[in-house]
């Protein structure tokens, strides 16, 4: 550190708070160390200060060392949002955020795939407490694991709203589905909704659940592959009543193939006949 460094730096120490207010915009590290040492420094203007994108990682460090300035909720939310904060900041600074600051992290975009687990993580870990005003916002707004947990809670509050989250996902639907015991509600939640009962893959995942209704699933039989109705026909993976559709529809399609290569043979012997 030059003379001139250090003197800016003093001088940054000791500053009043207009000066101060001025200071948290300057470009020089020497002169923000001095800021943060500052007395005069308070929450207001530490947050101006984690406006910064392009703040130095040495300073973003020095605040997480300073117990003094992460009692301020708002000082510690806008350091573990800021882009620039060390990894083993962010993520310790997770465990003291407020329920929706942990969705926007899971949610926005930039934010690193670790940093957005450990959000769901968290998330994840609150759910059994949380009361279901809380389960319902959560519903409406949550990360894609989140969304699925919720699902497979089952509250009758929450599904409707859960299967309508934009963060939704067709791999959280089949989670969800792959568990035999389900509460009551879900499966005719799924089967009646408008975007997830028309997924071929949900559908599938429906025939297999010993809870889904028969008329359903008769009803989804016409638009599985043959290959599937085998694989769903095969001893052990469907009760056995339904098996005996499944293998009935099977042999449905066979008889359907046979008859269409039938009446396709004369059209293709045709040809040869007139030659002859």
């Amino acid at each position: 550190m030059t003379g001139g460094d250090k003197m800016d730096r003093e001088r940054a120490r000791s500053a009043g708070a207009e000066e101060l207010a001025a200071l948290v915009h300057h470009p020089d590290l020497e002169v923000l160390l001095g800021v943060l040492e500052n007395p005069a420094l308070d929450e207001t203007q530490v947050c101006l200060l984690l406006e910064r994108r392009n703040l130095p990682t040495e300073i973003l460090e020095e605040m997480a060392r300073r117990k003094a300035l992460l009692k301020s909720y708002r000082v510690k939310r806008a350091l573990a949002f800021h882009p620039r904060t060390p990894r083993l900041v962010s993520l310790r600074l997770l465990r003291d955020l407020y329920l929706m600051d942990l969705v926007q992290i899971a949610i926005l975009p930039g934010v690193s795939a670790e940093l957005k687990r450990n959000a769901e993580d968290q998330l994840l870990a609150r759910l059994p407490q949380l009361p279901l005003g809380q389960k319902i916002t959560l519903a409406r707004r949550g990360p894609a694991r989140v969304a699925g947990a919720l699902l497979a809670e089952g509250h009758a509050q929450v599904i409707s709203i859960v299967l309508d989250n934009p963060y939704m996902t067709e791999a959280q639907i089949l989670r969800a589905l792959s568990r035999e015991r389900l509460p009551v509600s879900v499966i005719p939640a799924i089967v009646g909704h408008r975007k997830w009962s028309i997924s071929y893959n949900v559908r599938l995942a429906l025939v297999r659940h010993p809870a889904a209704p028969l008329a359903t699933i008769l009803s989804y039989l016409l638009e599985l592959t043959v290959a599937d109705l085998r694989e769903l026909a095969a001893p052990g993976i469907v009760p056995e009543n339904l098996r005996k559709y499944l293998q009935a529809e099977v042999q449905r399609r066979m008889r359907t193939g046979e008859k269409a290569g039938g009446r396709s043979a004369p059209a293709e012997d045709a040809p040869q006949s007139e030659s002859e």
